[in-house]
């Protein structure tokens, strides 16, 4: 049975807007760091008013940010972090690898996670949990795999490093399925970089594009072995259902609800050559679907304009795509050089200005600090009732 999406509720009247935060980012143009919606519409169709706390729609083929509305505003994000979890580690595990769960693997799951229903003492294939995850957002299946990877706190690790290097520097993870945690966020800029690193991976296309996929049953109360059933795919815009139409050449993407996030959703989708991002963070209208429809309107205003529209912005630049970030492989270097090379950067080192060694022991010490929150979190994320 799949879950009825919740409503954002209205803002009550006469309560002050959310606003977003000083200094945001300027990671891809300085435009992006600015409140308040960014395009330039000249010779471009009206862009549709939008209720959502931060959007943003790009090409991901051009690397052009078309428009954006509060791009780099760090939210909660829901599940839509389930896509960097997905990034992150769908290349560690066979998808024909089979694993049995136990009761611990499950204990600790938040309250009122999404479940595909992942049951101790059974044995599953990584395809079928990656579906569970993909297809019906489930934190059982999220928790198994995780442990496949050496546990919770190792596979936030993994999602932060993957994150870090494909420059997305808005996100914090504390949970691997986006369940609600204190300091965790993402933002629309960095969900779309996401994004684009996992439609790389063509598991993760497949997975995500999949609209009905059977499910392993496990056994019934009786312990009795249960016949399979059916998950439906929760991007509503991809499955047509609950009253969303589906959108033409939608490829992939993840939607989300939490109570502090509200609803959330990335997704992409193609046309005459050209791949379009769209994500949408928390819709205020408290309109039903609204967050659907905001996405819908959003790519039809990007597919019209992309040839028109000046960009505002744009995607940086990301590493390969299909795997976990690894250190940089150097070539052999001979001792001489090597010694050289050293010199001349504790040379460069000693001649800059103390005033500079300050900035640079000052970033170390803030990067140490953010570290050790960061891990701080996790810890009180596993460790609660």
């Amino acid at each position: 049975m799949l879950a009825v999406l919740p409503v954002a509720p209205a803002r009550a009247e006469g309560q002050p807007p959310r606003q977003p935060p000083p200094g945001m980012s300027v990671v891809g143009g300085a435009r992006l760091g600015q409140p308040g919606v960014q395009v330039d519409q000249a010779g471009a169709g009206t862009l549709p008013e939008l209720s959502a706390l931060a959007w943003m729609i790009s090409d991901i083929g051009t690397g052009d940010v078309l428009a954006a509305k509060n791009a780099h505003w760090p939210l909660p994000p829901a599940s839509t972090l389930k896509t960097l979890f997905a990034d992150a580690l769908l290349p560690r595990q066979a998808p024909d690898t089979v694993h049995k769960v136990t009761a611990a693997e499950l204990t600790g799951l938040g309250a009122g996670s999404s479940l595909v229903g992942i049951q101790a003492g059974q044995s599953y294939k990584v395809s079928d949990l990656w579906l569970g995850v993909l297809l019906r957002s489930g934190n059982d299946a999220v928790r198994t795999l995780a442990v496949m990877n050496g546990g919770v706190t190792a596979t936030v690790a993994a999602m932060q490093a993957r994150a870090d290097t494909l420059g997305a520097r808005d996100t914090e993870v504390v949970s691997p399925d986006g369940y609600d945690a204190p300091g965790q966020v993402s933002s629309a800029y960095d969900l779309t970089l996401i994004l684009r690193s996992a439609l790389a991976n063509p598991d993760f296309t497949r997975y995500s594009a999949t609209r009905v996929a059977q499910f392993p049953g496990g056994r019934d109360a009786k312990g009795a072995p249960a016949p399979s059933f059916q998950i439906q795919n929760g991007n509503r815009l991809l499955a047509g259902t609950d009253g969303v139409t589906r959108y033409p050449g939608l490829v992939a993407g993840k939607s989300g609800y939490t109570a502090q996030a509200g609803n959330t959703l990335v997704t992409a989708a193609a046309r005459d050559g050209h791949t379009l991002v769209a994500t949408v963070l928390n819709p205020q209208s408290g309109k039903s679907n609204a967050v659907y429809n905001e996405t819908r309107q959003l790519l039809d205003w990007g597919f019209a304009a992309r040839a028109r529209v000046a960009p505002v912005g744009s995607l940086v630049h990301t590493p390969t795509a299909g795997g976990p970030a690894g250190p940089v492989q150097r070539p052999t270097e001979h001792p001489a050089l090597a010694g050289a090379r050293l010199t001349a950067r504790w040379g460069a080192l000693l001649a800059l200005p103390l005033a500079g060694l300050v900035v640079l022991t000052l970033r170390q010490w803030r990067r140490q600090q953010a570290r050790r929150r960061r891990r701080a979190r996790v810890a009180a994320f596993l460790q609660r009732d």
